[in-house]
Parts: structure tokens; C-alpha cells; sequence
């Protein structure tokens, strides 16, 4: 909620780096606490909820502190955060230029943590309201699309040019469950994403829309929506372009634990990622799920410098 850290954070990896895009410095759980949950981020923990939402009571509360879940306030320094990265991530004319990625948790993945209360290997509770309370699932689902869609909408507004979109917990999930109680939220978001114009392209931002599943839930992932797809490291690039029809651009995905292998054997992985890569039309290269925060920096550089020499 501190623009200027906020500001100072983005734009540090693109200094030291040079990546060639910038992603909002933020967190999934950044529109509960604009909306008034009290979550805090516990060191070795993560995300906790004071207040677990776990019954149709505790959903409807939700609804009662915002009646109209489509305005929050604080989302004041948010924008102004993006449109400081923007300003300072601007080239003159006829010079290269770096785009700001917008960031947010999918509905499933921040209903995930609410319902659990903190992180969970299973997500049994989530599953289980899921299923024992059908309208309450609804209701939650679609409070979290609201204010995570708002959230997203709002970096778009300010300049962002293009949307992550992270379903980090889809992969817990049949592809029954994801299509019945999934599905329909994550594709409000995208539809709701899709209506706001970055003031930077004069365009609506394109959506990269990431979970970690597998061959079987990407087929779903797609019917959800998205423009291009984040395949965890778990899935080679190849696999997922074939089940993608060879018709959507693909994000990924290097094995994070290759950034502490000896340097030719890390050589090889992310040559073997780009190869996959060149499957699909178009390939944005990453991690699988995040930087360990153990990782060398000067590894991360090096990997990037083995991206722009492919």
C-alpha cells in the first residue's frame, strides 16, 4: 500500500536484470485487505485469515460490510504506484521500452486461503463448502472475482499494459470441480479485465492466465479464458502447446530448483525450456511458480542473458 516502495521494488529487478518486462510488486492477498479482511502475511507461514470464512454467515458478511462490491477504497495507492513504474519504465520516441504486467489472485485461489484460513496442502475445507453449500460457494466465488477483478482493472487503468492472472491452488481440483465451481469466476474476471483500456497501448491488455495443473485441468484453464497460458514446470512447454492446439502463446517454465544446479547442468534446462518453447507461437520465458527467495541474483541474470542469446 506504499507506492513509493511499491515503485522502488518493480523496478529493481528490470535495473539489475534486464528483463524485458516489469511486474507490479504486489500480492494476491493485496484486495482483501482493501476490502476490510483481516489477513496479515506471517514470515514462514504466509497468508493468514484472523477470521476463517467458512459458512454462508461469514460469506453474507462479506456482503454486508460492502454492499456495492464493485467500489473499494485504497485503491488510490495502487494506481499510483503503476503509474510510477509507467512513467519511470517510458523510453523516448523510437526507442525500446518496457510494459508493466498487472498482477492479481484468481477467484479459486483467494477463496482458497479465506476458507482455509491460511495455506493448505489439500484445500479440504474450501472443497468441502464447495460442495456442501453450493450458494454460499457462489456467493463467495463471486465476491472475490468482484474485488480481484476491480483490482487488476485499476493497474490497467493506470498504465499496465499487460494481466497476470494467478491460479496457484487450481491443480487441488478435478476437472468436474473446476468446471462447476471454477470456471465461471475466473472468466467474469476476464471478461471484467477485458472492458478496461491501458492508457499506454490505447488497448485492452492482453491476459496471460497461469495456474499450476496439469495436462488434464489446461484444456479447462483455456475454456476459462486468456490470451496466453502459464504452464508450471511441470509440464513441458511441447505437451502444453499440444493441448493447446498449437494456437495460444505460452508462459514458463523453468524448475526453480535448477537455479542451485552447477552452471552447465542450469545451461541445459533452459535450453531445453526454450526448445520446447518453439512449439507454440509465441513463448514468454520464466519460472515454473516464483523465485525461491534463496536464489542468487546473479543466477537469475545469467538466465536472462541465455534468453536474449537463443
Amino acid at each position: 500500500m506504499d507506492p513509493g516502495f511499491v515503485i522502488e521494488a518493480t523496478l529493481q529487478p528490470v535495473r539489475r536484470h534486464g528483463v524485458d518486462a516489469a511486474i507490479l510488486f504486489s500480492d494476491i492477498m493485496c484486495p482483501l485487505r482493501l476490502a476490510g479482511v483481516d489477513v496479515e502475511i506471517e514470515p514462514g507461514t504466509g497468508p493468514v485469515l484472523r477470521r476463517p470464512v467458512r459458512d454462508r454467515a461469514a460469506v453474507e458478511c462479506l456482503y454486508s460490510a460492502h454492499p456495492d462490491v464493485r467500489v473499494r477504497p485504497g485503491l488510490e495507492a495502487i494506481t499510483r504506484a503503476v503509474s510510477g513504474v509507467v512513467d519511470r519504465l517510458r523510453a523516448p520516441v523510437g526507442t525500446a521500452w518496457t510494459p508493466l504486467i498487472a498482477f492479481g489472485g484468481a477467484p479459486f485461489t483467494l477463496a482458497a486461503y479465506m476458507v482455509e484460513g491460511r495455506p493448505s496442502r489439500d484445500h479440504l475445507s474450501a472443497r468441502t463448502l464447495m460442495h456442501a453449500d453450493p450458494v454460499a460457494w457462489e456467493r463467495l466465488m463471486t465476491w472475490c472475482a468482484m474485488i480481484t477483478g476491480d483490482f487488476i482493472a485499476a493497474q490497467v487503468s493506470a498504465g499496465a499494459c499487460v494481466v497476470q492472472l494467478f491460479d496457484s491452488w487450481a491443480g487441488s481440483l478435478s476437472i468436474a470441480d473446476y468446471s462447476k465451481y471454477v470456471l465461471p469466476y475466473s472468466s467474469m474476471i476476464i471478461s471484467r479485465v477485458s472492458e478496461v483500456v491501458s492508457p499506454t497501448t490505447r488497448r485492452r491488455a492482453p491476459l496471460i492466465h497461469f495456474g499450476v495443473v496439469g495436462a488434464d485441468l489446461l484444456p479447462a484453464l483455456r475454456e476459462a479464458g486468456g490470451d496466453a497460458f502459464g504452464i508450471d514446470h511441470r509440464l513441458g512447454l511441447d505437451t502444453a502447446s499440444e493441448i493447446l492446439r498449437e494456437r495460444d502463446p505460452v508462459q514458463g517454465n523453468i524448475d526453480p530448483s535448477y537455479l542451485f544446479a552447477p552452471r552447465e547442468v542450469l545451461d541445459a534446462h533452459v535450453a531445453d525450456v526454450i526448445e520446447r518453447g518453439r512449439s507454440a507461437p509465441g513463448h514468454i520465458l520464466n519460472l515454473g511458480h516464483g523465485v525461491p527467495a534463496s536464489s542468487d541474483p546473479d543466477v537469475l541474470t545469467h538466465i536472462v542473458r541465455l534468453a536474449h542469446e537463443a
